[in-house]
Parts: C-alpha cells; structure tokens; sequence
C-alpha cells in the first residue's frame, strides 16, 4: 500500500510506522489520520508481524495537529489540517463528529500486536496522546512532551482523559493537562509516561531488540491475548472479572498447538516454535476490546 505521510515497512517480522513530514516535523493530518489507521489494519493482517515501531521522520516524533490552517484549525470544515476537517455523517459519535485522533488512538489500543513508541523528538498535542494506547514508549533524551491543548482552548482528545490517568496516575495527568506546559524526557520517566530515556542514537536500536525478543521467544497468539486482557482489565469492576477472563482463557488455550510446544520446547532445552497465528487461530475468549456502544 502506498503512503503519503508515513511509512510502512516490515523487517525481522517487526513492522515499523513512521510519521513523515518531518519537513512539519511531523504534523498530524487527517491524511496522516487514515494511513495510520490503514498501517494498523496491515499490521494485524499480517502474522509475520509480531510487534510494531512507531517513530517519527527527522527531528521530530509529531509536534501535534497541523496549525497551518489558522484560527479555523478545529472547526469542523473541509480542512485536511488539525485533527477536525470533514467528517462524513457515518463517523458522529452521540451527535458530534468524531476526534480524528480519537479514531488512531482506538485503533491503536485494538491492536492485536503490541505497540512500541520510539519517541525521537518533541511529541506534544496529538502527538502525545496518540502514544497512550501503545504499549511501550521508549523516549531519546531530545524527546519533550506536552499536553497543550488548554493552551490552544480545547481540550485533551484521542480518549487521552481515559488513557493517561490510568498511565500516570490522576494527579501528574491534571497537572501535565491544566498547565499545557512542554516538559523534557526526564520529567516524562519520572511520571511514568515512558519506560526509558536513551541516548538518540540508542532509541531505535533499543525499540527494534525490544520487538525481535518478543519475535523471537513468545506465542503470537498468546501475546494478542495477554495484551487483550491487560488492557480491558484496566476497567474491570473486580478482580473477579479478571479471574474469569483468565479462566476462560487458561482452558481454551492450556491444549492448544502454541502450549504444548512451548512446553515440549522448554522440557527439551529449545527454542519454541509456536504454530498457532493470529489471523486464524485466536480462541473466542479473547476480549474484544474497547467494545464500542455507538457502533461508529
């Protein structure tokens, strides 16, 4: 599939994403919108595929929404810039058009590969929230981050108000949010928005060993299920819930084809090769998640 504004490419069965205007240092587009989405859909379809890199081209990882379109940014006109533009009647959500990064952040947090942030530059607006349903965010130590949509009169978006405080935790989430302030990489480690902060040159390096080692030791279909779980859990009433989504889980799965050679390999001191995939193979108690009540 041909791209525009990102890039697509598949290496050592890790898929990598990159943002691509880095003449905008990346700016977020409502074409960048539906590549993004479109990346996903590839990603998931593809059982070469065990884990996917999200980085940005040059400088930059995404310096948000395109502002190139003036004051009328976030209206909802004919615009490809911003987050907002054109919307067909079909994409309303309880009557309001939907928020463009809202729909890459939900197709992202569907993923059933996991999901890699390599943060190379400032990531701020869309371009830090689109990172709260990836599973791992690595940050250079140029990265800087802010979440600046008080200071642009609107307000946080792509579900970012559900994401971050389940990350960080509420009072760093309203103190980032209310303030709109840009802040550096290490104040990003500190709050637990990202895992590490590398030297430049060490953050992709680091992103790629990261997903060749759950390429090359883990069930692909076992990896979907854990991350399905983990995420979903995150709004479960009780742990019971959880209990209950394992159990179902540890009994369709505890015969299939990917257990007995995980333990067959481990019982003969060698590397597991897991047959089950993704696209044909996941049991049918594997949460969907986020379930969507609007049908949108």
């Amino acid at each position: 599939m041909a791209f525009s504004e990102i890039e697509y490419h598949v290496a050592d069965r890790v898929a990598t994403i990159t943002l691509s205007r880095p003449e905008r240092l990346n700016a977020f587009t409502l074409t960048m919108r539906g590549e993004l989405i479109s990346a996903f859909d590839l990603a998931d379809a593809d059982d070469d595929v065990r884990a996917v890199v999200v980085t940005g081209a040059g400088r930059a990882f995404c310096a948000g929404a395109d502002l190139s379109g003036g004051g009328g940014t976030f209206g909802h006109g004919t615009s490809d810039h911003g987050t907002s533009g054109h919307r067909e009647q079909s994409e309303l959500v309880e009557g309001a058009p939907r928020d463009g990064g809202g729909t890459v952040a939900l197709r992202i947090a569907a993923s059933l590969k996991p999901v890699i942030a390599a943060i190379n530059g400032p990531a701020v607006g869309v371009g830090v929230t689109m990172t709260l349903p990836m599973d791992v965010r690595l940050a250079a130590e140029s990265a800087r981050f802010g979440f600046v949509f008080a200071r642009r009169g609107i307000v946080t978006e792509a579900a970012s108000s559900w994401f971050l405080p389940r990350v960080v935790g509420i009072s760093r989430a309203m103190e980032w949010a209310v303030t709109g302030r840009v802040f550096p990489a290490a104040e990003a480690l500190e709050g637990r928005l990202v895992s590490r902060v590398l030297p430049d040159d060490e953050l992709l390096p680091a992103a790629y060993a990261l997903g060749r080692e759950i390429a090359g030791n883990t069930s692909a279909v076992s990896v979907a299920a854990v991350r399905r779980l983990m995420w979903s859990g995150l709004s479960a009433a009780s742990p019971w819930e959880a209990h209950a989504a394992d159990s179902r889980l540890m009994a369709e799965l505890g015969g299939a084809a990917d257990t007995v050679e995980g333990v067959t390999a481990f019982l003969e001191k060698r590397q597991a090769d897991f047959p089950m995939k993704v696209s044909t193979d996941l049991p049918p108690g594997v949460p969907s998640w986020p379930d969507n009540p609007y049908s949108v």
